[in-house]
């Protein structure tokens, strides 16, 4: 049962990137690719880059990040179909013998825990240490991968529970690459976007692509560079087009023939439930039912990219919204699909100015707080300069507004530091995403 309500017509969906770029400065440029029985359309507004004046539309290049991994569990249920692969094959027997997967009472991981992220690997390795936190993912190495498994032991039952997790994505591209003797890219593109004509979909651009690729920028609008994954490609490595993607959406709602569309069928049945209520996992996909329509969608983010992809098959309507900046659209995305999804509502980042401070006086800071029992912020200060360090994530510098409050110009994040009425720090506040966090001073 769903409500056959009309997808806005292009005038207010340009209404909608106008009020969101303009206003509420969430982004630099966003392209919106729309398909349907009747066909496709792109709806595009703002630019390539803040310091490049040429407009972004369908065949600009983004960043997709997460959404490649529906690209890779796709390639398991195709290899699967090939009879190459089963789902249930164990990783183990993939891997270097000299790799000592970790198992659980008696339990193996398999091919389909590593599409579903019900293997118990976490969502990121904790030997993941980027020597450049704005191209996190260029230096981890297959050896660091194969380090990090032989020593992680399992916190439960594999299969037992959904853990989001770019680790076991990225490994299963890994192992379909191992398997099939191509690499990530050549796999993906002899695989899928070249049976598909998506020519614009890839890891390495060409020179005349690179004209059309647009640039990233963080929550503040600056701009960022751009993000390469090696070892761990199958999470997130590729780029693409709107006029691509919705290419890939008309072969998942069979709007037009193509040799992958009973594979891509096979990945649209769930697989798993997840943490959170009303959203499934699948084969790569996540399947979400509110509002009494079923979306089956992906979204994806890297250092200074955000997009989303999804469709619902009873409408056999499909979305796809890239933009040139780290603030989130999936909103816009759920909005389009299903109109009871609401739009967010968005303030422009404040600009804020760093002042000059004692560096003597981040000694009083310095130490682990406390935000969750298993996420902590470290604060470390080295050679003058102030330093925060959340559990598996990148480090990144704080900058004094005043002798207590730091903010990061990474993210739209702040950070207090409270003391008590007899001077030590005993705890800190953490302001991002419109919430106040108070994170207690581990001793």
């Amino acid at each position: 049962m769903t409500t056959n309500q009309p997808v806005p017509v292009d005038s207010e969906i340009e209404a909608i990137l106008e009020q969101r770029i303009d206003q509420e400065k969430q982004s630099v440029g966003i392209v919106v690719g729309v398909i349907d029985e009747r066909g496709d359309r792109i709806i595009t507004y703002g630019n390539q880059a803040q310091t490049n004046f040429c407009p972004v539309d369908g065949n600009t290049l983004f960043e997709i990040g997460s959404i490649t991994k529906v690209f890779t569990a796709l390639e398991l249920a195709n290899l699967v179909k090939q009879g190459t692969l089963n789902l249930d094959d164990r990783i183990s027997t993939l891997l270097p013998d000299a790799v000592k997967v970790p198992t659980h009472n008696g339990q193996e991981i398999s091919l389909l825990n590593l599409a579903t992220h019900t293997s118990g690997l976490p969502r990121l390795p904790d030997n993941f240490a980027p020597a450049d936190i704005s191209n996190p993912y260029v230096d981890y190495s297959v050896e660091q991968l194969y380090t990090f498994l032989s020593s992680y032991p399992l916190p439960r039952d594999i299969g037992s529970q959904y853990e989001y997790s770019n680790l076991g994505a990225g490994l299963l591209g890994h192992l379909l690459s191992l398997k099939t003797g191509m690499d990530y890219e050549t796999l993906i593109t002899t695989q899928i976007t070249q049976p598909l004509q998506m020519s614009d979909t890839s890891i390495q651009l060409t020179t005349e692509q690179h004209a059309r690729f647009a640039t990233g920028h963080n929550l503040l609008g600056q701009p960022v560079p751009y993000w390469d994954l090696s070892t761990l490609a199958g999470a997130g490595a590729l780029r693409a087009t709107a006029n691509d993607l919705l290419k890939f959406l008309a072969a998942n709602l069979q709007l037009g023939s193509s040799p992958l569309n009973p594979i891509l069928q096979k990945t649209h049945v769930v697989q798993a439930p997840t943490e959170t209520l009303g959203m499934a996992i699948a084969l790569g996909w996540h399947i979400l039912n509110h509002h009494e329509t079923e979306i089956i969608f992906h979204d994806g983010g890297t250092g200074g990219f955000r997009s989303f992809l999804g469709f619902v098959k009873q409408k056999r309507l499909g979305i796809v919204v890239l933009s040139n900046s780290e603030n989130d659209v999936n909103d816009i995305g759920l909005h389009l699909l299903e109109p009871r999804y609401p739009l967010a509502k968005h303030h422009p980042p404040k600009q804020r100015q760093a002042i000059p401070v004692d560096p003597n006086l981040f000694d009083a800071y310095v130490g682990r707080y406390e935000i969750a029992s298993d996420f902590i912020l470290t604060i470390t200060k080295e050679r003058d300069l102030f330093y925060a360090q959340a559990t598996g994530q990148s480090q990144v510098e704080l900058f004094a507004e005043t002798e207590t409050q730091f903010f990061i110009t990474e993210v739209d994040a702040q950070i207090t530091f409270i003391r008590d009425s007899q001077g030590p720090v005993k705890h800190l506040l953490l302001h991002q995403a419109g919430q106040e966090i108070t994170a207690p001073k581990l001793n």
